[in-house]
Parts: structure tokens; sequence; C-alpha cells
């Protein structure tokens, strides 16, 4: 059965106990990283993932806190020999300079190196990203500084149906994108432009008639402040959780 294994939960400021917010999803023959910071490699292996099994990697958009481990993760793979193509997913302004930021390490130049497939979005709702026997995603343009994608899966056997935000203020495609999931993930970053608070993303939940509400990318360690469990609880009287790094969702 699918889980979905959350890598990180912070928002832009990690913590010891908080990496910025990335997760991945783990089949038996697709494992699908959704961002990528920090240090990839080790942070796969604490999730009891294999590097060399990633299949597939979407990134929402370049910022710092969400691209930042893209580098990492190719040359580590490069220089573990990794050979099986990689997949990789976004919108152009992210692919434009994901592909940039590698271009000026001059991957071009290092011997040997493994396939890596761009695949560019349209900023279209609903648009698919990719559909395997497991699962199939799906994603949406959302409310950010910049061009930014929500994501939906939804799993063949189970026939459950999860939605990511990522980084967002409240705007209809979210809703749509979560009407009826089984469980949504939300960004509670604070009432702030291109976020949405606690309170917020129960709203989001109660709208959009979700089974459970599951918040992230909150502010963690020294600027952690509030109650966001409860903030949201206010707005959503579903189930709501605080995501927590290695938390799983076996789906």
């Amino acid at each position: 059965m699918p889980k979905l294994i959350i890598l990180g939960s912070s928002n832009a400021v990690p913590d010891r106990e908080h990496e910025n917010t990335h997760m991945v999803i783990v089949g038996k023959k697709h494992i699908v990283m959704i961002d990528c910071v920090g240090n990839p490699v080790v942070r796969l292996e604490q999730a009891g993932v294999d590097v060399h099994d990633l299949t597939d990697l979407v990134l929402t958009h370049f910022h710092p806190d969400h691209v930042s481990g893209v580098p990492s993760l190719l040359m580590s793979m490069w220089l573990m020999g990794h050979q099986k193509p990689l997949e990789v997913y976004g919108l152009d302004h992210t692919l434009d300079r994901a592909k940039g930021v590698m271009d000026f390490y001059g991957w071009s130049d290092w011997p040997n190196f493994f396939p890596v497939n761009f695949h560019r979005l349209p900023e279209t709702e609903l648009v698919s990203v990719l559909e395997n026997d497991e699962f199939k995603i799906v994603a949406s343009p959302v409310q950010h500084f910049i061009p930014t994608i929500g994501l939906a899966i939804g799993f063949t056997a189970s026939h459950k149906r999860l939605a990511y935000t990522c980084d967002t203020e409240p705007c209809p495609a979210v809703n749509r994108l979560a009407t009826n999931a089984d469980v949504l993930i939300h960004e509670a970053s604070g009432p702030l432009p291109g976020h949405s608070s606690a309170a917020q993303a129960g709203e989001v939940a109660r709208q959009a008639e979700v089974g459970a509400l599951v918040l992230i990318h909150y502010p963690t360690g020294k600027n952690a402040s509030g109650d966001p469990v409860a903030e949201a609880k206010r707005q959503f009287d579903g189930p709501v959780t605080l995501a927590t790094d290695f938390m799983t969702f076996e789906i």
C-alpha cells in the first residue's frame, strides 16, 4: 500500500526538530519526492527510502526552502553511480531556474551523468502531473509570491485522495483542488501575504468538506507561537493534526 512520509514540516526557518517542508510518496514501483531541501540523501535514508529508488521529483516553486537541496540531490546521486532516469516536474518558472542553477554548477561537464528529464506543467487547474498504476497526481496554480502549484494525489487501490496546498493565500483554486479530499495538508505560516494562517486553513478545510486537516509549513522553534491546532478547530470540526517530521500516512 502506498504511503506518504513528511520529510520536513517547518516553514522557511527550520529548527533542530523540523526541517523545511517537503515530503515523499512511496509506492512499490514509484517513489515521488515533493520539493527537495537540506541534505536529501540523508533525509530519505532516515525515512527508510533508498535514493536510488527515487523515480520522480515534483518542484512546487522556486524558493530556497523548497528547492535548495536539488543540486545536492543530483550531485550525490551521480557520485553514487546512479544510472536510472529521474523525472522532474514543475512550472516553467521553476524548472528554468532549477536548470539554470545546475548550469552554473557546470553539470553538463560531469561525466556519465544519469538522465534527468524535465516535464513542464501549464499554469492551469487540475493538470495531470503523473499517473501510474498506484496513484495519480494533479496540480493547480495557487496564490503565492511567485508561480506555485498545489497538488492532489489520488490513490488507486484505496480510492483515497490527499491534497497539499503548498505556500498560498486562501483562494478558490485551493478549494477546488481540495474538494472532498480525505486528507488536506495545508500550510499554516500565518496571516501573511502569500500564506495562510491555521484559522484560514481550517476555513478552507470546512469549505472544501475534507475528511481531515493536517497543518504544515508552520513557524517552529523560537518562531513558534500560539496553538495552530486550536485555531484551525475553531473553523473546522473534523480531525486536525499538526504535521511533524517523519509523520507517515498509510494510504
